[in-house]
């Protein structure tokens, strides 16, 4: 029997990758290409839709001739992408009338303000925070902001979507206008009890459902491409999820209480809590972990908005170390970190906190403070974050994580993942495949292809991980961790006197 795989984009914050992975659930070829991050002014963050396209285009293009694989090896197409930022393009031209509005643009203060009164029904019915993180307020900008868009929408000449439905969009010649129910779930729009678009929240937020795709389960069939010519066949595309969601399935924590921390340009804490409906408070979100034909899964998830892109700041702004070989010395030198903490809130602190005008600092600075120092009170502030949002999952939950399942990003550094260990006091299970996404979208769709027959198969696959337990005393972990929340207070004070 011929070798099979699964073609899988992952569309992700600073770049989009094209992975080869086999019926045995391995990544046998993988090519990335970055695309240009555009910060029009402070906060405000934003991605070309027609760079990345050209980009799948280019990376597709490249793992499939690098490798010589033969289009009847690929079974079909996955796709796994940043969640919450949103495109709204023209249906006739296919032409974005704005620039995609990522994740982490905040622009949108004002709007969340001005729907205040709403809150609690958006909460109610979406699971989510009426946040500028999610995608909701950002479509409503576009629409009130561009020139000419809202007339557009009102006559039914303009479609939306996140970034998967664009890319599906465009993979189909215009013929699929989809998504899948984990990222319809980030909108703001999508009642996670109904699983339907929310008539009230549209206007709520004065978006026309004209504009609105289609929503499917992650193993349905989604649509067809050759791929823009490139392949003589057409491809099935099936295995749509966030990349959050995908880590989780890819991580297969398919029963209640199972957690996962993927780490990229920010962090998402996910807990599966299975069929039932866990409502929202005190700093956390509600949301689908994944849905496919046969069932229906909840997750609660904390979301930290700076992780990896501290460390990307202290190397592009402040040029601390050159490589990263550099920096995993330098973390490595020190042990005691002398009381340094640096706060990353460069868009705001997430949970629990949910201040969005709070800016970064770096405190407890001394005369004996080297860039060291500083260098790993970056790579610290991204654990003592996940304690953050542990700390109020567990309770919200009602359950204690003994088992942390991490990917991703900084993950790839041990120093990073045994601070962790010591800080979290629980088992730190890292994954050795760094595309856990991916992997969890291609799962999907070779569930939804016949790759596999059930979750039971993809259990029996083989996983590769390091585990990493605590080996530090109860007292130094509650005073480092006491040292981080007076950190922490400090930010949260400036930004109330600065309001």
């Amino acid at each position: 029997m011929k070798e099979k795989f699964i073609l899988t984009i992952d569309q992700s914050t600073s770049a989009t990758k094209a992975l080869m992975i086999d019926n045995t659930g391995s990544i046998k070829h993988r090519v990335s290409k970055k695309h240009e991050q555009i910060y029009p002014t402070q906060g405000w963050v934003e991605h070309n839709p027609i760079e990345i396209y050209e980009n799948i285009k280019s990376v597709i293009e490249e793992i499939i001739d690098t490798n010589k694989i033969n289009e009847e090896e690929i079974l079909g197409l996955s796709v796994t992408n940043q969640r919450e930022t949103v495109v709204v393009w023209d249906k006739e031209t296919g032409i974005p009338v704005y620039n995609a509005i990522v994740w982490q643009c905040r622009r949108t203060s004002g709007i969340c303000s001005e729907l205040k009164e709403y809150e609690e029904m958006v909460t109610e019915k979406t699971g989510l925070r009426l946040d500028p993180y999610f995608s909701g307020t950002k479509i409503k900008w576009i629409l009130d902001n561009v020139e000419g868009a809202r007339k557009k929408a009102n006559e039914g000449k303009l479609l939306l979507g996140t970034m998967d439905s664009w890319v599906i969009w465009k993979l189909t010649n215009g013929k699929s206008h989809v998504t899948d129910y984990t990222n319809a779930s980030r909108t703001l729009l999508l009642n996670i009890k109904t699983l339907k678009w929310d008539k009230e929240l549209l206007e709520v937020f004065n978006i026309p459902e004209n504009m609105f795709p289609k929503i499917y389960p992650s193993d349905e069939i989604f649509g067809e491409t050759n791929l823009d010519g490139q392949l003589k066949k057409m491809l099935k595309i099936s295995g749509v999820i966030g990349d959050s969601q995908g880590a989780l399935f890819g991580q297969r924590c398919f029963e209640t209480g199972m957690a996962k921390s993927t780490f990229g340009t920010g962090n998402s804490i996910m807990v599966n809590v299975g069929e039932k409906y866990i409502p929202s408070k005190n700093g956390i979100v509600s949301t689908i972990a994944y849905v496919s034909k046969t069932s229906v899964n909840y997750g609660i998830e904390g979301i930290i908005n700076s992780s990896g892109d501290t460390i990307n700041w202290i190397h592009n702004e402040l040029g601390l170390f050159k490589d990263f070989g550099e920096f995993n010395e330098a973390v490595n030198e020190i042990e005691n970190n002398q009381g340094v903490y640096l706060v990353p809130a460069f868009l705001g602190l997430g949970i629990p906190y949910w201040e969005s005008e709070a800016k970064a600092s770096i405190v407890g600075i001394s005369r004996n403070t080297t860039k060291k120092h500083i260098m790993r009170a970056a790579l610290e502030s991204i654990a003592y974050q996940v304690k953050d949002a542990l700390d109020v999952i567990e309770k919200e939950v009602n359950i204690k994580v003994k088992n942390l399942n991490i990917d991703g990003g900084v993950t790839t550094n041990k120093i990073y993942n045994q601070f962790l260990a010591d800080l979290l006091n629980c088992k730190i299970e890292k994954n050795l495949n760094e595309e856990l996404s991916a992997l969890g979208a291609a799962l999907l769709g070779g569930l939804g292809l016949g790759m596999w027959n059930s979750i039971d198969d993809i259990k029996k696959l083989l996983s590769n991980t390091k585990v990493y337990e605590s080996k530090l005393e109860d007292e130094e972990r509650k005073k480092i961790y006491n040292g981080w929340q007076k950190a922490v207070k400090s930010v949260l004070h400036l930004t109330e006197l600065n309001k």
